[in-house]
């Protein structure tokens, strides 16, 4: 006998689209996953620039292992303390870990501000983080404000299971994407006339996709806001460590001891994924202000505790100053290299990144250029084209809700020298060529002196012609 399943016997979750998979986004990663490019294996697969990985620091990290083996309980030096890590803990967590990861976080912002470890709510990952604090602060139906561009994931994150709505604040490159007043009180009066309930605002500092940090006067504005109109303030500050030049990287929790204000609307979501490049850990962190949230996220914490193994090497780890010290600085340097190595390389074939970008691990390269129309579709006719044919994962900035399009995020640091170099040679090679097709063309257009108006449509006529040199190339067939 054959049964058929029947859907009808799912949940709407299990049957429906809200992972937010259905993306351009986590599309590069399945075209990396089916081609994944390996300097020997693979040359000519695609190159994995979509994913936003600190491995430029690994080196620092392995040498402290090797000089810790007592670090892990799976080593003949820690074995001894296996029985007592690996039985049941609370979802406290250890209190070891709590503290180290406490005082990793002032580290981290250059020792201003402090934290409480009773505060410290450990999660799965800040995936998980957000998803808890969603949980935490609204109920099925309210609204978040979110500053556009910004992460995909939180499209899952923060949505998927808790049923709850983002709304967008958008921003444009005008002021290098600033978040403004007016901006924020524009989709705050929007959700208002809609009859959305907003219960907070997302922020992320430093910025994902941006590379940029948001400076202490708007953190100051942003503050004031969220107190005037009562909602919670939720910042993630992931990349905390990985602002590589000046300005300086400023926390909410700086700006809290400047400003009046009610600190129970006060939340910062943490994790290790991105400043130590441990995504593998899972080691999400909630530090709220609030005790209600602080108990409720760790009750709900039982869902996605980080493992008493894991928590173990960590809080020896950070625990251990000299170390904290050397790799945090050694991998602010390391990031300023090749942030300059790779946006120099893109400047040789006229690709510009925003310029005021000093922190994560990619940068937001322009490409409005190459764009035959200023759409959507555009954009992602070019990026098809970048992936299928140039082999290069980059994730298109309307999979990021940018209002502006022709941006595209791309990740620098989760490859080798090597790599990178090959990635570069790539990009140089597709805009040149790009380049050289256009030149008899814009030549053409300039001899017969024509006017802009009619340019253009002359241009698509030759470009689609049989005649033309860029008929047959990948840009174009992206187009048709």
């Amino acid at each position: 006998m054959v049964f058929k399943l029947n859907n009808q016997l799912l949940s709407k979750i299990a049957t429906g689209d809200g992972h937010g998979e259905n993306s351009s986004y986590f599309d590069g990663w399945k075209a990396y996953d089916s081609d994944p490019f390996h300097l020997e294996n693979n040359p000519n697969g695609v190159i994995q620039m979509g994913l936003a990985e600190n491995q430029l620091s690994f080196d620092v990290i392995q040498e402290w292992l090797k000089n810790n083996p007592k670090a892990s309980i799976c080593t003949p030096e820690g074995a001894d303390e296996f029985k007592d890590i690996a039985i049941f803990q609370d979802y406290h967590g250890l209190p070891e870990f709590r503290n180290a990861v406490a005082k990793f976080m002032g580290k981290v912002r250059g020792d201003r501000v402090t934290f409480d470890p009773d505060r410290i709510v450990m999660s799965g990952g800040a995936t998980g983080a957000h998803e808890t604090m969603a949980f935490c602060l609204a109920d099925h139906g309210d609204a978040f404000l979110v500053p556009t561009p910004y992460y995909p994931g939180f499209d899952r994150d923060l949505r998927w299971r808790t049923g709850v709505q983002l709304v967008p604040v958008d921003t444009d490159s005008s002021n290098n994407f600033k978040v403004t007043r007016e901006a924020l009180e524009n989709a705050y009066e929007t959700a208002q006339y809609n009859n959305i309930n907003i219960k907070g605002l997302l922020i992320t500092n430093p910025s994902n996709p941006l590379g940029t940090i948001l400076d202490r006067d708007t953190l100051k504005s942003i503050v004031n806001f969220i107190n005037e109109k009562n909602i919670h303030l939720i910042c993630d500050e992931i990349y905390a460590a990985t602002v590589f030049s000046e300005p300086e990287f400023v926390s909410i929790a700086e700006i809290i001891e400047e400003e009046e204000c009610n600190l129970d609307l006060i939340h910062i979501v943490y994790s290790l994924s991105k400043d130590m490049g441990f995504p593998g850990f899972r080691v999400g962190i909630i530090y709220s202000y609030n005790d209600t949230v602080v108990k409720c996220a760790r009750k709900m914490s039982s869902f996605g505790l980080v493992s008493t193994q894991t928590q173990h090497m960590i809080a020896s780890m950070l625990s251990d100053d000299e170390f904290v010290e050397r790799f945090i600085l050694e991998s602010k340097k390391r990031l300023a290299s090749r942030h300059n190595v790779f946006t120099k390389g893109l400047s040789q074939v006229g690709i510009k990144c925003l310029k005021s970008s000093n922190a994560g691990l990619f940068v937001w390269m322009d490409l409005r250029r190459l764009l035959k129309e200023q759409t959507v579709e555009g954009e992602l006719a070019l990026w098809r084209v970048i992936i299928n044919d140039v082999k290069l994962n980059v994730s298109p900035g309307s999979s990021f809700h940018c209002t502006e399009i022709g941006w595209f995020r791309v990740c620098f640091a989760n490859m080798d020298d090597q790599t990178m170099e090959i990635a570069l040679s790539r990009i140089r090679t597709f805009v040149l060529q790009n380049k050289e097709a256009l030149k008899p063309i814009k030549k053409l257009l300039a001899q017969r002196s024509l006017k802009l108006s009619f340019s253009s449509r002359i241009y698509d006529d030759y470009i689609m012609s049989p005649r033309s040199p860029m008929s047959q190339s990948p840009l174009v067939r992206a187009r048709t």
